[in-house]
């Protein structure tokens, strides 16, 4: 039977710092300028509606204050995390329409709830331009959470956001693995030394998309189900500007289409969430298109006839000290699909020799107080 995609817009800016003393981030625009595109009707999916985030307003906050807007983003938090547990339970597959990266932290506690329903753990596909790992133990101070989701989502950083029902982490490092940061992330080698998987641009242009979200599926082979987060920031900026932070050194749009279809193309994967697209950068709707299209195209999986309804894995057992435990079979490879028509052309040089080991990249940038970057 195929799998009904519900589509939830999720158009919170509350994790993001404004562009100017006087304005406010636009990606809480995302949903509508997608949506004119005709996403719902393309993928056939169900209108999930819209959850609405409270006002924007920093107020008085100062660095040293802790993340800005935590009341608000912990709030709303909850709030999505009910709106995604009652899809998942008519078993739909969601896609949620962010906003920033902060609503991660929603769907982040829908799947510890989950999880802790079935016995087993949830794992976080987590494809992203950035590590967006800052946190209390390797900066000065926090203060925007789009910019801090996926160190808050493992436990780290304040109790109010990270551990939201006495809930932390949301998801263990073992079960994280990271896709599409740039080579010289400034917090990768954090990564590294908490064990959280990751391939970086260059070794997944090397190894290619298709090749790296099976990759992915075998890292989380010890969890019942996964969640993926799509920052469009893992776009190179030169096919994909619209966003808050664009960082030369990413991936295609083909080549995104590729890792969304083989990391969806699985009855264990339970949901996507789409972030950080930012309309007020794309006056004529180009990009959005361009977005729709991929995510039409990536998500063909989901619906297509033969698709599997979700399915969670039984729990597996605690790992072994020094790795993961053996003694359950990887996940089940994703069904082949036609590569696409047209060869896919990289953004710049591509890499002529495979990534660099992980001891090989160079240390991370110190963090001084300047702005708080998203």
């Amino acid at each position: 039977m195929m799998r009904r995609i519900a589509v939830l817009d999720a158009p919170t800016n509350l994790g993001l710092r404004p562009p100017t003393i006087t304005s406010v981030p636009g990606c809480g625009k995302a949903p509508g300028a997608l949506r004119d595109h005709d996403l719902l009707a393309r993928l056939r999916a169900r209108d999930a509606g819209c959850l609405t985030p409270p006002r924007y307003d920093p107020g008085d906050w100062r660095p040293g204050d802790g993340v800005c807007h935590a009341p608000e983003i912990s709030a709303y938090s909850v709030a999505l995390a009910d709106r995604l547990g009652a899809i998942i339970d008519r078993g739909e597959f969601p896609l949620v329409l962010g906003g920033d990266c902060s609503v991660l932290l929603g769907s982040a506690l829908a799947m510890h709830r989950l999880g802790e329903a079935v016995g087993g753990r949830i794992g976080l596909v987590f494809v992203d331009g950035h590590s967006d790992f800052r946190h209390p133990g390797n900066a000065s101070y926090v203060g925007a959470a789009a910019g801090e989701d996926l160190a808050l989502v493992t436990g780290r950083g304040q109790a109010d956001l990270a551990a939201i029902e006495g809930r932390r982490p949301y998801f263990r490092d073992i079960d994280v693995v990271v896709l599409g940061i740039r080579a010289q992330d400034e917090y990768r080698l954090d990564l590294q030394a908490a064990g959280i998987t990751t391939r970086p641009v260059p070794a997944l242009r090397a190894e290619g998309a298709a090749r790296t979200a099976q990759w992915a599926h075998e890292q989380l082979a010890d969890c019942a189900g996964y969640w993926v987060h799509v920052d469009v920031d893992v776009l190179d900026p030169a096919v994909m500007p619209a966003v808050d932070a664009p960082d030369p050194g990413g991936i295609a749009f083909a080549e995104l289409e590729i890792l969304i279809a083989g990391l969806v193309d699985t009855p264990h994967c339970l949901g996507v969430e789409l972030t950080v697209f930012d309309p007020d950068y794309d006056p004529d709707g180009t990009y959005a298109a361009e977005i729709v299209n991929t995510v039409v195209s990536g998500l063909a999986p989901v619906s297509a006839p033969s698709a599997l309804p979700p399915r969670l894995l039984p729990a597996a057992p605690a790992p072994r000290r020094g790795g993961r435990t053996a003694e359950r079979p990887a996940l089940p490879p994703p069904t082949a699909s036609p590569a696409p028509a047209v060869a896919v052309e990289p953004i710049g040089p591509a890499p002529t020799d495979p990534a660099p080991a992980e001891d090989e990249t160079a240390a991370p940038e110190t963090i001084t107080g300047g702005p708080i970057a998203g």
